[in-house]
């Protein structure tokens, strides 16, 4: 597959069979329902409970946080109406629905794997979010990865300090984000069709980590 033919890839939709391949293998999903208009929205904050994440769905926006399209720890219905509009009214053509997530406090990392064409499929663990491309603080290990692998990878990071709660600030499971980097692993292994698997950001806290953002390429 050509550059132009990733790119239309990675701009598929929020997809519900990438999700359900993701908790197959046993990686925690943030409560999450995709809606179509700003009451749907509204209804499915409520059952999910504030504060919350709105994120715009498109095939067209690669990066909807440079666009405004991610508002985060919205707290009430007034400020998830204001959120809903001005996202409708500057990005209105390019919306192909919206995405109500449950917000999870905490750092943000990345797991993924791409699929080299001479060492296979190679797993990855960084600093995530939006600072990933700009930072570039990442590890890697070829598939399939041990324990002991996984571990390494996260002390190799320069952030590392900070995922041990450096300077009074949360430290995370490392625990839970070993089950995910092993997860990955094998469904690299087990997969062979996937080319690439990015979750991005996984957000991780003391009790929890939650994929929140989910590609995978096939």
């Amino acid at each position: 597959m050509g550059d132009n033919g990733l790119q239309a890839e990675r701009r598929k939709p929020w997809n519900a069979s990438d999700n359900g391949l993701i908790q197959k293998y046993g990686i925690p999903l943030p409560i999450a329902k995709e809606v179509k208009t700003k009451q749907e929205a509204v209804d499915a904050a409520k059952a999910i409970g504030y504060p919350i994440v709105l994120k715009i769905i498109s095939k067209t926006i690669l990066h909807k946080t440079d666009v405004g399209g991610v508002k985060l720890e919205i707290q009430n219905e007034m400020q998830l109406r204001e959120a809903y509009e001005g996202m409708e009214k500057r990005l209105k053509k390019d919306i192909d629905g919206f995405l109500v997530q449950k917000f999870y406090e905490g750092h943000y990392v990345l797991i993924g794997m791409k699929r080299d064409s001479q060492f296979g499929p190679v797993v990855a663990f960084g600093l995530g979010g939006i600072f990933v491309e700009i930072m570039k603080d990442v590890s890697f290990r070829v598939a399939p990865i041990t324990e002991k692998d996984a571990v390494e990878m996260m002390q190799e990071i320069k952030a590392y300090p900070v995922l041990e709660g450096a300077r009074g600030g949360i430290k995370v499971n490392k625990g839970l984000l070993v089950e995910i980097l092993l997860a990955v692993s094998r469904m690299a292994m087990e997969n062979p069709e996937i080319k690439e698997i990015d979750l991005n950001p996984v957000v991780v806290n003391e009790k929890n980590a939650v994929a929140v953002d989910v590609r995978i390429i096939k």
